[in-house]
């Protein structure tokens, strides 16, 4: 059996004062962070969606870097990756995108009232202080690290962190590692335009926002069930079914092992309103398309968090 505890996480090398922070197994909440302790201004990318799993997210980067984060940045308004700002805004201050803070100010606590069983902890909404919309470039000693946002992806306001001259990419949700894509508010169609340009990037290293660390494959993996998700919609819409019904009659095949397969149905929701001329990010019933997936699942996802 797994241990989805909070001590159960790791920070791992990926570069010279490059780590990533993995929580495994990367399910649902179970997200990744990131850490950059070049100069004497350590910068954090994400934090955690409880108050044990920030507690032990600081103690883990006590280990390794010479005092506490002077940035957090974030890669996107969900709270696994937010609920834990305020646990280290007494040092530093958060950084994000423009609308990523809209966001955040607007959805709250949201998240808690999906899963109540949840042990949050005394977590809530330290909205970022600094905002971005063109790219931006944090200085960390000898490292540089470049904040970008690429377009409508996993969201519509994600953030990517590039470290070029490590070559170490912190991707956020827009990949995967393991775990199934998600584009409950983002684009399918948009996601894959957004990975195209990572790859441009050429990166070595790909730090996703859940699941293992891996390299350049993490991005053709994501982008390979974006287009498989692409084309049961073509084939769903030809057949005229529903997003929900193309969902259960779906032959899973090589991703029938991801974590959370349950989001093929908000996933094939995005891609049919796609297919039908919607823009990237168009507004889509978010309780709609939380209730189908729970209707595919047969319940509640599990949350480990």
């Amino acid at each position: 059996m797994n241990d989805h505890s909070p001590s159960a996480a790791r920070m791992h090398e990926v570069a010279e004062h490059v780590y990533a922070y993995i929580q495994p197994d990367g399910g649902w909440c179970l997200n990744n962070a990131g850490l950059i302790t070049g100069g004497d201004r350590p910068a954090l990318i994400d934090t955690a969606a409880t108050e044990a799993r920030a507690m032990a997210l600081r103690n883990a980067i006590a280990t390794v870097a010479p005092r506490a984060p002077r940035y957090v940045v974030n890669t996107h308004p969900h709270g696994d990756h937010t609920f834990g700002n305020r646990f280290f805004t007494q040092d530093a201050v958060v950084i994000a995108h423009e609308a990523t803070r809209a966001e955040m100010d607007l959805a709250g606590l949201h998240l808690t009232g999906l899963w109540p069983d949840v042990p949050w902890g005394d977590i809530g909404v330290e909205l970022p202080s600094i905002t971005f919309r063109e790219p931006l470039t944090l200085h960390l000693g000898d490292t540089r690290a470049e904040l970008m946002h690429l377009g409508t992806a996993h969201t519509r306001n994600d953030t990517v962190v590039w470290l070029p001259r490590q070559r170490v990419l912190f991707t956020g949700d827009v990949v995967m590692s393991g775990a199934t894509p998600f584009c409950l508010t983002g684009s399918v169609a948009g996601s894959l335009d957004v990975i195209e340009k990572l790859r441009a990037l050429a990166p070595a290293v790909v730090v996703a926002g859940h699941g293992p660390v891996g390299g350049p494959e993490l991005l053709d993996d994501t982008a390979d069930y974006l287009r498989f998700v692409q084309r049961l919609a073509a084939d769903g819409l030809a057949a005229g079914l529903s997003p929900l019904q193309a969902a259960r009659e779906a032959e899973l095949g090589p991703y029938a092992d991801l974590l959370d397969s349950e989001r093929i149905v908000p996933n094939l929701r995005r891609a049919y309103a796609e297919a039908g001329g919607a823009e990237p990010g168009f507004a889509l019933d978010v309780q709609e398309l939380f209730a189908e997936m729970i209707a595919f699942h047969g319940g509640l996802p599990v949350c480990s968090a």
